[in-house]
């Protein structure tokens, strides 16, 4: 027997009888006038075999991820379901965003054009940002975490360390592919003292390139695959 736990926009969550959960991928994208924006906070449109794709690509880096020897909620993923079923890592938080960034642009250009150019390289910079759609996704500083009781000093050297050898698993792949990942969304969790990579790892959560231009998400997707 299974219990829904959660409603989400993208996915549903589960529970499971070994205490595990079950993540369902759904084909509803977020998006707003039925175009696809991985940004926006709404369901805005369905997008036909858009949940196995993203399923497709999570298992894909979950598996290299697992290889090298970094913890992640994955235990196992049913194609023809679109579920994936993971361990019960409680959230940081009321829900935490950690982005790698490998390039200036986006809202980090936004914040400190003064002191950068665009498409300037940058070491593997991270930053985290509650998730909070009325207030913005405000920005949080390692010691804002701490004081706040969300993250001990330890741990966020976890996420850091654990996100900036995922981003780079992630980019060397897109490379493979002629892509370049500018700059990734991740979310982590813990299961008792140990940090895990939680959610999913799909092309909605990432910004890349390919020859200087922007590859959206769908786009990103089948020539990921190809």
């Amino acid at each position: 027997m299974k219990e829904l736990v959660y409603r989400g926009k993208t996915k549903d969550v589960f529970s499971l009888d070994n205490g595990n959960y079950e993540l369902k991928f759904k084909d509803d994208c977020t998006g707003k006038d039925g175009v696809f924006d991985p940004g926006e906070n709404a369901v805005g449109l369905t997008i036909d075999g858009v949940g196995k794709v993203n399923l497709e690509m999570s298992v894909y880096f979950f598996e290299l991820i697992k290889a090298a020897g970094i913890k992640t909620h994955y235990v196992s993923a049913d194609m023809d379901a679109v579920t994936m079923e993971v361990l019960p890592a409680k959230p940081f938080g009321k829900g935490l965003e950690v982005i790698c960034r490998k390039k200036a642009v986006g809202s980090f250009l936004r914040r400190y054009s003064d002191y950068i150019e665009e498409g300037a390289d940058l070491p593997n910079y991270v930053e985290m940002t509650f998730k909070n759609d009325a207030k913005g996704d405000p920005l949080v500083t390692a010691d804002g975490l701490e004081v706040l009781g969300v993250m001990n000093a330890t741990q966020y050297n976890a996420v850091k360390e654990m996100t900036q050898k995922i981003t780079d698993i992630v980019d060397d792949e897109m490379k493979k592919r002629g892509m370049n990942l500018y700059d990734i969304k991740f979310e982590f969790g813990y299961v008792g003292d140990e940090v895990f990579l939680i959610d999913e790892i799909a092309s909605g959560n990432m910004r890349v390139y390919k020859n200087g231009e922007y590859v959206d998400p769908m786009t990103l997707s089948k020539l990921f695959f190809e």
